[in-house]
């Protein structure tokens, strides 16, 4: 091979690697009739509590809370993820979980009762906070957080969803 070739073969291999390597990890839709979360198993709902991460294999994990996602990425540290999403808490719109902005306080309620919110801006989760209280964190901050779940929640979302059940039942002749 003539050297003029051989940099046109090394060139033309560096255009792919570097076109392979810089395209954008996208979220997936939510599918909720099938997509169950990867750590407690309940369905992912189509809101703005679901969160889904890459890995670098491509693999997309779906989870129906904020929490739920970090509980996974503890639990399997040596995966690599490629990206986070999380969705805005008023508007359901996909972001990075690196861009956001998080708000928690133990009333709010979330699907498993992380009680973590995220925002695409700063200034709307620091007047969520002013409106209803809680604590703004940043990502870098999120590491940081005990991530425990409101067990006073879960047992009324428990007693909630069995009330539900029952009528459920009755309305079906049990």
């Amino acid at each position: 091979m003539k050297a003029k070739e051989m940099w046109l073969a090394i060139f033309v291999l560096m255009v792919v690697v570097i076109t392979g390597c810089s395209q954008k990890v996208e979220p997936v839709a939510i599918d909720e009739k099938n997509d169950k979360c990867a750590v407690c198993h309940m369905a992912v709902g189509n809101n703005q509590f679901a969160t889904e991460l890459v890995l670098k294999n491509g693999r997309v994990l779906k989870f129906d809370d904020i929490g739920c996602m970090y509980r996974w990425m503890k639990e399997h540290e040596s995966e690599t993820v490629e990206a986070t999403f999380v969705r805005d808490y008023e508007t359901n719109d996909w972001m990075e979980a690196r861009k956001a902005t998080y708000v928690y306080d133990q009333t709010i309620h979330t699907p498993m009762a992380y009680n973590v919110i995220s925002f695409n801006d700063e200034d709307k989760a620091k007047k969520f906070v002013e409106q209803h209280g809680g604590t703004v964190l940043t990502y870098s901050e999120l590491d940081r957080h005990t991530w425990e779940r409101n067990k006073e929640m879960m047992m009324e979302m428990k007693k909630e969803h069995m009330k539900m059940e029952k009528q459920k039942g009755d309305h079906m002749g049990n």
